[in-house]
């Protein structure tokens, strides 16, 4: 039996309908459309699966299971986006869930033979969670047509685990569920690469951290807000206030949404 204790919270399961069994890891499955990410969900998780709708919403919801090194794991598959940044609900429920649902780790799959037009979504969610693995699927696809990838060089590059699979022929996946394992227990610790902007926004999110840090510090990553806020992204102070339950605090962040 390994040391693994985090007991999961209310929000997944008043918000998200979802009871993990406990000490068990959730992980988050995040991807593009057609990156091959049902391949890698029904490879890890067999037959110990169940679908449904998320709460509140007609996108499906598919909930599977796996263990390894007797450890318990749920995999969440999050709908297929192309950002987080909540245009549409497919893209509010993926970036809630990561944000809100606090997974252990974020599991991020990726299209080897397109991999530029898929890494958008991979710095997002590091601005959001360091417990981040990216999962560079379809390496078959990539070999037959010629396509070399550096994945050391890329794990360097970001800061964060990244594994080379072909999930369709089973490749890679033993080291995608250790590194899984790793992540999500907290047994290895990774830093992923932080974005810096422009010195005009990097200054504006200094001038926001303070408050942030104080009312929601605690839950999200002060950097990652103080950005939603410099977009004007009001339909995310509704998602903190939702789901954090800070009603009374939220006039100070939206006043700074304002500015």
């Amino acid at each position: 039996m390994n040391g693994y204790q985090k007991t999961h919270g209310r929000v997944l399961r008043e918000h998200f309908g979802i009871i993990p069994d406990p000490g068990q890891c959730v992980i988050a499955l995040a991807g593009n459309p057609n990156v091959g990410k049902s391949t890698v969900f029904n490879t890890l998780t067999g037959l110990r699966q169940h679908t449904g709708n998320w709460p509140g919403k007609t996108v499906d919801n598919a909930q599977g299971t796996f263990s390894y090194r007797k450890q318990s794991f749920l995999l969440v598959d999050l709908p297929g986006t192309y950002s987080i940044l909540a245009h549409t609900v497919e893209e509010q429920i993926a970036r809630d869930f990561i944000c809100f649902g606090e997974p252990d780790a974020t599991l991020v799959v990726l299209d080897a033979t397109c991999l530029e037009r898929n890494l958008n979504l991979v710095l997002q969610v590091m601005e959001i969670t360091p417990n981040v693995i990216v999962c560079v699927n379809l390496i078959d696809e990539a070999r037959k047509k010629n396509i070399t990838l550096h994945i050391a060089a890329l794990e360097n590059e970001l800061g964060v685990p990244v594994v080379a699979t072909a999930a369709r022929r089973g490749e890679g996946l033993d080291t995608l569920r250790e590194t899984l394992y790793q992540v999500s227990t907290g047994a290895h610790k990774y830093s992923p690469r932080q974005l810096t902007y422009s010195p005009s926004i990097e200054e504006a999110i200094q001038e926001l951290l303070p408050n942030i840090q104080r009312l929601v510090g605690h839950k999200l990553n002060p950097r990652w807000v103080a950005l939603r806020l410099l977009d004007g992204d009001k339909a995310f102070l509704e998602s903190i206030s939702r789901y954090l339950e800070i009603q009374p605090e939220m006039k100070v962040l939206q006043e700074a949404a304002a500015l």
